[in-house]
C-alpha cells in the first residue's frame, strides 16, 4: 500500500527533521511515523530542488562583476550617511568596497581581482625561466664543444708536424 503524503506534512517533517539538534533522522522518522528511507528521499528531493535557486548565502565583494559594481554604485550615488550604511548593510558591502569601485570605474580600470592574471604571470615566468636555464645549459655544452674541438685541432696540429 502507497501511502501519499501532503506537500504541507512533508514540509513540516522536514522542518523538524533540520532542526532535530543532535538526534538522528532516523529517530525523527520514527516520531512521525514515517519510514526513514522516505524521509532521506524527501532531504534528497528538497536538496536537488533548491539547487537551482539562487543562494541566500551574502557575497564577497571580489564575487560582484562589474556590472553589479557599476549597478550597486548606480543605486547609492545620492545616499549619504545613515542611508548608505544601510544600503550597505543590506548587500554585505562597506562604504569604502564602493568607494574603491567609484575609483576603478572613474580611472577606466577593471574593479575585478587580477588573481587569475598574476596566475597567468607567473606561469610565464616560470616558463621563462626554464626556458632560460635550458639555453644556460645548451650554451656550456656548446662552448665545452668549441673548446674541446680546439684542444683536439691544436693537439693533432702537434703531431703532425
Amino acid at each position: 500500500m502507497v501511502i501519499r503524503y501532503s506537500e504541507a506534512f512533508i514540509e513540516q517533517a522536514l522542518f523538524k527533521v533540520y532542526s532535530r539538534g543532535k538526534r538522528s533522522v532516523k529517530s525523527v522518522a520514527e516520531e512521525l511515523n514515517v519510514n526513514c528511507h522516505t524521509v532521506t528521499y524527501w532531504m534528497r528531493k528538497k536538496a536537488v530542488a533548491t539547487v537551482g535557486l539562487p543562494a541566500n548565502k551574502e557575497r564577497r565583494p571580489k564575487d560582484w562583476t562589474p556590472e553589479q559594481q557599476l549597478i550597486a554604485l548606480h543605486q547609492t550615488h545620492g545616499l549619504s550617511g545613515e542611508a548608505l550604511q544601510t544600503w550597505c548593510r543590506e548587500n554585505g558591502l562597506f562604504v569604502h568596497h564602493l568607494s574603491s569601485w567609484k575609483v576603478a570605474f572613474c580611472a577606466g580600470a577593471k574593479a575585478v581581482d587580477g588573481s587569475q592574471e598574476i596566475r597567468v604571470l607567473k606561469d610565464e615566468v616560470k616558463q621563462f625561466k626554464r626556458e632560460i636555464a635550458r639555453k644556460d645549459h645548451a650554451l656550456a655544452e656548446a662552448a665545452a664543444l668549441l673548446i674541446l674541438q680546439k684542444k683536439f685541432r691544436a693537439l693533432w696540429e702537434d703531431e703532425v708536424k
